[in-house]
Parts: C-alpha cells; structure tokens; sequence
C-alpha cells in the first residue's frame, strides 16, 4: 500500500463518500445506512474515498477485495451492488473511527497502512475486506484509544 493523506484534518464516513451531494442523503444514525446500502451507493463514491483519501484506486479495490475491473464497471454503470456498497461503508467507518482515535487524519491513515503486531503483522487496510477483519480492525482501535494493550 502506499502512503497517502487525507485531504481535510476530520473526515466523517459521509464525507468521506462524497458529503450529501453524492448520497443523495444525510445518514446520522447507524441505521440510515442500511437503505443507502440496500439501494447501491452512487460510484462516484469510489472516487470520493480516493480523491480524500488519497489511497490508489487498484489499492481499495484490494481492500475491500473488489476486482478493479468490477469498480471500472460500476463506475460506468453508476452504483456499486449492495455487497459492494457495504464494503464502502465499512472502509468509510473505520477511516472515521481511526481518525477520531488518533485525532489526525495523516496520522489515522498512516496507522492503516502500516503493518500492527496486534493484528498479526499485517496492515489493518489488509483487513477491511471482511466483516471479521474490519471488527478486528475496531477492536484494535478500541484498545488504542483506552491504552488497553493486550
């Protein structure tokens, strides 16, 4: 993976897949996700998440373990399935959540791409394209955030 920056210091999961103008929507509750999800995110959400983000668009494809002619495709058509649109968020949340762990969003990113001992040497952006991994992910945030280091 390649180092990258977030392009502004606190970035929301809204934000960071394009604000209100590309979700068509506001989600403020866990729960405003799942008809958002359930529809197909827009793919202009894709280049949302790199753009801010800075991470290479073959680097979340890989991520979130969908092949990058599948996010060719879907940007053609415009709107990811709900499979997909439910790896998005996932990304989204824990970019969020590490950025309010580390109070820094270089520094939240940084963290992501880099290998963690507490996950098996492997990077924690690594995990994200499972369920298991991402709550993996999460915990491991949790822990930081409490100094609890196990």
């Amino acid at each position: 993976m390649t180092t990258a920056s977030l392009n502004v210091s606190s970035v929301s999961a809204v934000t960071l897949l394009g604000g209100e103008g590309v979700l068509h929507a506001r989600p403020r509750v866990i729960m405003d996700w799942i008809p958002l999800v359930r529809r197909g995110l827009p793919s202009a959400c894709v280049d949302a998440v790199v753009r801010i983000t800075r991470i290479t668009q073959s680097d979340l494809a890989h991520a979130l373990a969908i092949p990058e002619r599948t996010l060719a495709r879907r940007k053609r058509e415009g709107a990811l399935s709900p499979e997909e649109s439910a790896k998005l968020v996932r990304f989204a949340r824990v970019v969020e959540r590490a950025e309010v762990v580390f109070e820094d969003a270089d520094g939240a990113l940084d963290w992501l791409q880099s290998p963690n001992a507490s996950l098996g040497g492997v990077t924690p952006l690594s995990l994200l394209d499972t369920d298991i991994g991402a709550d993996s992910v999460m915990d491991t945030l949790g822990r930081i955030e409490h100094g609890v280091f196990a």
